[in-house]
């Protein structure tokens, strides 16, 4: 089958390396940072924002994996007990198409007292349908509703994006 790839091994390196470079400008100064990805692919994109995060600063970076299903979203739990409190969370997924993902993966942060929170997405489509908008995003894409975007991991590396 032909795929209609909008992401390149190559061009995904390039915007993960770019918003790293945006997270440390956007957080200049802090100590410590709490990756959290959603499972599975945005836990593959924390685990390469933190291997740059950790080439380019001095920066301590933790990640936890947020776990829920995405077509059923309100049991949401976390693969390790962290204090959250007075921390900066980044939470990463691969694909924004509504909001929702990242809407139900904040719950178990809600209850800390949370110095910051962002969101990062390696693709956003422009279908918010949720309050929760990416903070970081490594591609913006005009899609139908019809649209799906799929991102393609293998192991910890990025092979590509397409669009079907």
């Amino acid at each position: 089958m032909d795929r209609n790839y909008i992401l390149t091994p190559e061009i995904a390196a390039k915007k993960m390396k770019r918003m790293a470079y945006e997270i440390l400008e956007d957080n200049f100064g802090e100590k410590q940072f709490i990756l959290a990805g959603i499972r599975e692919k945005g836990v593959v994109i924390a685990r390469n924002i933190q291997s740059l995060l950790n080439e380019f600063s001095t920066i301590s970076t933790e990640l936890v994996t947020v776990n829920l299903d995405k077509n059923n979203p309100q049991l949401v739990t976390l693969d390790k007990k962290i204090r959250f409190q007075d921390k900066v969370i980044l939470l990463i997924d691969d694909v924004s198409n509504s909001g929702k993902t990242l809407m139900f993966a904040l719950k178990p942060f809600l209850d800390s007292d949370l110095k910051k929170i962002r969101t990062l997405v390696l693709v956003e489509r422009s279908h918010n349908a949720f309050p929760v908008k990416p903070d970081y995003v490594g591609l913006s894409v005009a899609t139908t509703l019809q649209e799906h975007i799929f991102v393609e991991v293998e192991g910890d590396r990025i092979k590509g994006a397409w669009l079907e």
